[in-house]
């Protein structure tokens, strides 16, 4: 359960703490910005779990994962569709989640 914990909390941090403003603002428009999000998160989530192969597996999941709901999300923010934006945020939170525990050893 405790490593359970640290890998949440360790998504979290990569995630959100470590995600610049430019990276949440462009990673929807921009492979590069997506990128360097993702790969900032597989090397957080390898540092703080210790395990680089966990984090490079989930970093190129979190990749594929982003990719389409940061697309999906931009496009109903900007038509002022709020409620189907937390929608996609909520089932992108999800599927992170069901990654990192279905990777987890």
């Amino acid at each position: 359960m405790k490593l359970i914990i640290w890998v949440l909390f360790s998504h979290w941090v990569a995630d959100f703490v470590c995600q610049s403003d430019w990276m949440a603002k462009n990673k929807s428009s921009s492979n590069e910005a997506l990128l360097i999000h993702t790969g900032t998160y597989g090397l957080v989530i390898s540092s703080m779990t210790l395990n680089p192969m966990f984090g490079l597996v989930n970093a190129l999941l979190h990749t594929i994962v982003d990719y389409f709901t940061s697309r999906a999300s931009s496009k109903l923010c900007k038509v002022g569709k709020i409620h189907w934006f937390f929608v996609v945020i909520g089932f992108d939170q999800f599927i992170h989640v069901s990654c990192l525990l279905l990777t987890l050893r």
